[in-house]
């Protein structure tokens, strides 16, 4: 490409302005192929103060505003889980392409009628599960494809913090779930990364419990969860809400020939404090006494690199990496371990886009 070529700018309509929101527009900051042009947000000042801090052209009220918007090519949902449905819909009407915050739905079903509206619609969709577009999670996948290592033989997720930062999430009936949906999402698609996606996962086994926050929350705030690949092959999966000083993300993965450990919260800087610095990262618990900060929070946990490949494949009009075939695939595993909690028994993962009677 020549130095003075014109690189064609993506107009970005976020739809939602709150904590994940910021994160993303944090992401999309360091793409220089895409702008967000437009928000839309029925809370009021915060989706005018979200467009002024961003610098955005124009604020709807409504999705259907935004989505009429000629300058909007690509509309990001970053919304709670009982909104995603309604958004999808209207921004697939409208012939948007869409990428949609984790997970994709409530529950499977759900899940498969997003996909049917982005499939009829004919339109680009990408599923937002930042953790496998982290820089170390690249790192460990693509030290397992090597092969030097040898096969992966099994493997351990967990991801955990003290709670919710938003009352929506303690609502289970409303969001679908509790911690594993929350976050058992991320080391599901982390797991399915490493391990392989041409391997199915068939059935699971699962245990969940509401053990610290029963006055907030009719979910679970802890769950484990096997999964049991077509293989053989085992991934464990870990959940929790009541995982004190900041937030845990972790991976631990054992192969044939050696294993690999990932921690997020590893890092290289800690602090002694007596007052406040300000923000730290994610979820942390406390900002004085000794505090862990980390550095550059969007490129570390990925928004970075998921927002460059995302807005690439839509420039390239290629399928991303991670779609909402992906997102019902997790949902789909997430029912599955729903439904394990109930029975105390293994049960099949529903391979299908149609809905299903649970």
């Amino acid at each position: 490409m020549s130095s003075d070529a014109v690189v064609r700018q993506v107009g970005i309509g976020f739809i939602g302005s709150g904590f994940i929101a910021e994160h993303y527009a944090a992401g999309l900051a360091f793409v220089p192929e895409a702008r967000i042009v437009a928000n839309a947000s029925t809370r009021g000042g915060r989706g005018a103060a979200f467009g002024q801090a961003h610098g955005v052209d124009a604020t709807y009220d409504t999705i259907e505003a935004l989505c009429a918007d000629p300058a909007v090519d690509l509309v990001v949902i970053a919304l709670p889980n009982h909104l995603h449905l309604e958004a999808v819909r209207t921004a697939a009407a409208a012939g948007k392409g869409v990428l949609c915050t984790k997970p994709l739905g409530r529950n499977g079903d759900e899940a498969a009628e997003i996909l049917r509206l982005v499939t009829d619609a004919g339109v680009f969709h990408g599923y937002l599960e930042n953790e496998v577009f982290s820089p170390d999670v690249i790192r460990l996948q693509e030290m397992v494809a090597s092969g030097a290592l040898g096969r992966v033989l099994t493997m351990r997720a967990r991801e955990g913090h003290s709670g919710p930062h938003a009352a929506h999430f303690w609502d289970a009936e409303t969001a679908g779930g509790g911690a594993f949906l929350d976050m058992g999402c991320h080391c599901i698609e982390a797991a399915r990364y490493i391990i392989g996606k041409d391997v199915a996962v068939t059935d699971v086994f699962a245990w969940g419990a509401t053990l610290g926050h029963a006055d907030k929350t009719t979910g679970e705030d802890n769950a484990i969860a096997i999964l049991r690949f077509e293989d053989g092959r085992t991934a464990t999966i870990e959940a929790s809400w009541t995982a004190k000083g900041g937030i845990e993300v972790r991976n631990e993965i054992y192969c044939e020939r050696g294993r690999i450990i990932h921690d997020l919260g590893a890092t290289p800087i800690k602090a002694f404090l007596e007052e406040s610095v300000g923000y730290l990262a994610e979820k942390t618990d406390a900002d004085t006494g000794w505090v862990f900060p980390i550095a550059d929070e969007t490129r570390v946990a990925g928004y970075d690199e998921q927002f460059r490949h995302m807005v690439r494949a839509y420039l390239a009009g290629e399928t991303p990496r991670e779609s909402f075939e992906d997102g019902l695939v997790v949902n789909r595993i997430i029912d599955a371990a729903y439904r394990s909690m109930r029975t105390g028994q293994w049960e099949a993962v529903v391979a299908t886009a149609t809905p299903v009677a649970e």
